[in-house]
């Protein structure tokens, strides 16, 4: 009787279908990211086509972050109950549709409505794919599993701006949502072939109570933040939004300490790393989230520059996070997270306040390499913050854990935006901004300010154990 074949063959299958993955999760972050980077560069464009003015369009970045925002949170959740094939590739065919929506909207309105639908969609993709890739590799391959993850996914924000400028000076704005349409249809392929089915838990209940406290929170916060730059009624109700934002959070901490089955447990927050990790994410984001958007503008509306030419001149940012990627577990194995979080955070600051001394010509020379500079400890700074996050996580509470990771990075993109949005207002109004001498004034002001309020997350990061270090052959990832 033949012995029986060894298990070579199952295990070298198993071994391309968990690669597979990885790219099926690296192609949804790559939608992402390519969306992001695309409608950055175009916001004038839009502006001058939708009759609006191009320092107000900060909605139409704010709608879709905060749409991720608010349905992040359930992400875990839906994953577990009905499986992260089921759940991404409705995610996929929701982006997609959400993404036709905006190309065909006729108003700002209506842009914003269509952005919120985008959103929702986008709002599963990474943490769904994540999960799946957490449940697929063993814990000590997820950190290098999801560095893999990140490298395709940086192809985004790598063609993004000049795609977006090419596409706006040579085409319309509209196509740059219409380019997601064959990316999405090619990754609901992947997914069905590629995608996990066999990966639906236990059923356990929603808290539907605590999920609408939650979302409420965000929501009002967010768009007190946003509505903070204005005087009278604005004013008033944005100060008005942003007490019920925060009496909603606190009712949510209340309602999650007695509830059976809270969204988020709160023996979460007895994991030290992710409570540093989450406060510090929230904090340092809001400088460093903004300036995707502020560049394309400042370079546009007050230097000159054509949508292609400032989307080429995003470039020089994204090389400066490749180049910075491979040094990342090197340094934070020497330094500690502490330490390396620290110091970056306090590099991150000063070089998005540098900004503020941007001339009226600029040398090209000097400004690729501020935008590298910047490229490069921003993403150090990611990858470090997320790492130290999630890396203490127990298996039973990675799905909240990583949900809960996701929703703190959005909702600090969406704040920080709306933040710089609103100081740009403010001080747009300061200088009296009717020429592009003003209005460069105002980009200077606002660029210092999201500097110094980058600087508050080092209190943060000083709470880490001073020699918390990356374990051996890791890598930080910087989704």
């Amino acid at each position: 009787m033949p012995s029986p074949l060894p298990p070579v063959p199952s295990a070298t299958a198993a071994h391309a279908s968990r690669q597979a993955l990885l790219w099926l999760v690296a192609l949804g972050f790559f939608m992402q990211t390519l969306d992001a980077t695309i409608v950055n560069t175009a916001l004038p464009a839009m502006a001058n086509d939708l009759g609006e003015s191009p320092l107000q369009m900060h909605s139409v970045i704010v709608a879709y972050s905060l749409a991720m925002a608010v349905l992040i949170p359930a992400s875990g959740w839906l994953a577990d109950r009905f499986g992260t094939r089921r759940v991404f590739m409705s995610a996929i065919a929701l982006f997609v549709a959400g993404s036709v929506l905006c190309a065909l909207a006729p108003t700002l309105a209506l842009l914003v409505a269509a952005r919120v639908v985008q959103g929702l969609g986008g709002a599963l993709l990474l943490p769904v794919g994540r999960l799946a890739v957490l449940r697929a590799f063993p814990r000590e391959e997820f950190i290098h599993a999801m560095s893999l993850v990140a490298i395709p996914g940086l192809v985004g924000p790598l063609i993004g701006p000049t795609l977006g400028g090419w596409l706006v000076e040579f085409a319309s704005w509209h196509w740059i949502f219409w380019v997601n349409v064959p990316v999405g249809v090619l990754g609901l392929a992947a997914a069905r072939r590629f995608m996990p089915r066999g990966d639906v838990l236990a059923r356990r209940g929603f808290d539907g109570i605590g999920y609408a406290l939650l979302a409420f929170a965000m929501a009002a916060v967010s768009l007190a933040v946003e509505g903070m730059a204005g005087s009278g009624a604005r004013g008033a109700v944005a100060l008005v939004l942003l007490v019920f934002g925060l009496a909603s959070l606190a009712a949510y901490w209340l309602h999650a300490l007695r509830s059976p089955n809270p969204l988020f447990v709160p023996g979460l927050f007895d994991v030290r790393s992710l409570r540093v990790g989450l406060l510090g994410n929230l904090f340092s984001r809001l400088g460093s989230s903004c300036m995707p958007f502020m560049i394309p503008l400042v370079l546009q509306v007050s230097l000159g520059y054509t949508p292609m030419q400032a989307g080429m001149m995003m470039l020089p940012t994204v090389l400066g996070s490749m180049a910075a990627k491979p040094l990342v577990t090197r340094i934070v194995r020497h330094w500690g997270y502490r330490r390396v979080l620290v110091a970056n955070t306090c590099a991150l600051a000063l070089l998005i306040a540098s900004f503020g001394l941007l001339p009226a010509q600029p040398s090209f020379a000097l400004l690729a390499l501020q935008l590298a500079l910047f490229g490069g400890v921003n993403s150090m700074q990611f990858s470090a913050m997320n790492t130290v996050t999630l890396k203490d996580l127990s298996s039973q509470d990675a799905s909240s854990g990583n949900s809960l990771l996701s929703m703190v990075q959005m909702l600090a993109l969406g704040m920080g935006v709306a933040a710089a949005g609103a100081v740009l207002a403010s001080f747009e109004a300061f200088f009296n901004a009717a020429n592009a001498l003003h209005t460069l004034n105002a980009f200077r002001a606002t660029f210092a300010c999201m500097g110094l309020l980058t600087l508050a997350a080092t209190a943060l990061f000083l709470q880490l154990p001073e020699y918390d270090q990356v374990r051996s052959g890791s890598s930080a990832p910087d989704v």
